[in-house]
């Protein structure tokens, strides 16, 4: 994967794009949910301002192949290295406890980085565990004619699924049903186990976007019906743009959320719609399964997968799919081939 400002070409766009993406990405000064014209297709742009804890993983001309952790100038436009105590890993970083304040110390004390000059990596690489919630949105079982679920269903990806937010998603040929799902994704801030709902919030680090890529003929129709293999194929979950702090989202469940397939607006919700809330998700899982710092939890999809249209769609090689959530960004990831 190439920088930032060449993603871009790669996708067709021209190079005035390139800080398009960026803004999409990590937002803006002004605070709302706005539409931009590009060309003839209209894009969704958050523009919701990009404060100091927004965290990303990086690499640089100058760093190479080494994984850098930095955070997000306000304008978002500039990348703080504070990789150094933190061995360049937001799981290391979660885990040391630090202060938020003691992050904004050394931050300014680093010399800043555009952020189009960086390669952008998933802000969280190898979890323990990437926990998923299905048929959690209202509209999501309403498309299916399904009834609301008493209780939560779960399943878990791979964290070799995980890729970054340009990085692209492999058309797998063992499967011709690839579908897309854009998803808040949860990142857990502390050891929880036992965790009533009551306080459930409290074990929260912060949010970010997701992409639960589906082979649908394997979650649905072989492997004995087992999501498994399905849910976890290589490449099957982009995340990012980066991690941004629990502080600065005053409610996870009011936030709109959008997914377009090659400028085709598929999805549009809001996480108001989620079933069961992130409160209730951890109380239920951590009466049997203890979540580690750095684990994710996918909250689940809006109405507007591909497998439920009418005709059915699946992505195909050279597909685009922009993912969004209000005030967390964006993320846009290309099918490609598999090789």
């Amino acid at each position: 994967m190439t920088m930032i400002a060449n993603i871009a070409l790669r996708a067709g766009t021209s190079s005035r794009l390139s800080t398009t993406i960026v803004t999409a990405a990590f937002g803006s000064k002004r605070s709302s949910w706005n539409y931009a014209q590009s060309g003839s297709s209209r894009r969704f742009i958050s523009q919701s301002t990009a404060k100091a804890m927004r965290f990303v993983q990086y690499r640089s001309a100058t760093t190479g192949e080494k994984q850098r952790l930095g955070v997000l100038s306000e304008d978002g436009t500039q990348v703080s290295d504070i990789s150094d105590r933190y061995e360049g890993d937001l799981i290391t970083f979660i885990r040391s406890g630090v202060s938020l304040d003691e992050v904004k110390a050394a931050a300014s004390k680093a010399t800043p980085l555009k952020v189009d000059s960086v390669e952008l990596l998933s802000p969280v690489t190898n979890p323990q565990k990437i926990l998923c919630v299905g048929l959690n949105y209202s509209g999501h079982c309403e498309e299916q004619n399904k009834p609301i679920p008493k209780e939560p269903m779960f399943f878990s990806k791979y964290a070799t699924t995980i890729v970054g937010p340009h990085d692209n998603v492999i058309a797998h040929r063992i499967s011709d049903q690839i579908d897309w799902e854009v998803e808040l994704a949860v990142i857990i801030g502390k050891k929880a186990k036992s965790v009533t709902k009551a306080n459930a919030m409290d074990y929260v680090f912060g949010y970010t976007v997701a992409q639960d890529i589906s082979a649908r003929d394997w979650q649905k129709l072989r492997n004995g019906g087992q999501f498994l293999i399905g849910k976890s194929m290589d490449t099957f979950c982009p995340l990012g743009p980066a991690a941004v702090h629990k502080s600065l989202v005053k409610d996870p469940h009011q936030l709109a959320i959008k997914c377009s397939v090659n400028g085709v607006e598929k999805q549009n919700g809001s996480t108001s719609e989620l079933i069961f809330r992130i409160d209730d998700i951890i109380e239920r899982v951590t009466q049997s399964i203890t979540l580690l710092p750095g684990d994710v939890i996918l909250t689940g999809t809006p109405a507007g997968v591909g497998m439920h249209r009418k005709p059915a769609e699946f992505l195909k090689p050279g597909d685009v799919i922009d993912s969004e959530i209000e005030g967390l960004g964006k993320i846009k990831n290309k099918v490609v081939a598999d090789s």
